[in-house]
């Protein structure tokens, strides 16, 4: 997928049109949709913003991975970074719980 596709399957996720997604952005709707017709590459400045404005990380806009990290599960990341070692742990022995749960109920849901 181009980096055009991709702003513009974000946009209409987010229901945008391209002028909102441009007002956000800080340029207008029909520059957004030169990007998206990828008839023209933004600035990494630009990419910055286009992607703040749809609330999604870097990577994932220009398809350099398939994981979304929105701003509140990176927020969320962030501060249990700044945790102790100790308390880091115990975050992420509960994270590995709930994730372990979540993965085995799933499987009996499916058999």
């Amino acid at each position: 997928m181009t980096l055009g596709q991709h702003i513009t399957a974000l946009r209409k996720g987010k229901a945008l049109s391209q002028s909102e997604l441009g007002k956000k952005a800080g340029t207008s709707g029909d520059i957004i949709g030169r990007y998206e017709r990828d008839e023209v590459k933004p600035s990494i400045e630009v990419i910055i913003k286009i992607a703040d404005a749809l609330d999604v990380s870097i990577d994932y806009m220009v398809g350099k991975t398939d994981f979304e990290l929105d701003k509140d599960t990176l927020k969320r990341i962030q501060d249990v970074s700044t945790l102790p070692a100790d308390e880091k742990k115990q975050v992420f022995m509960v994270i590995d719980a709930l994730i372990r749960d979540f993965k085995t109920r799933k499987a009996y849901a499916t058999h």
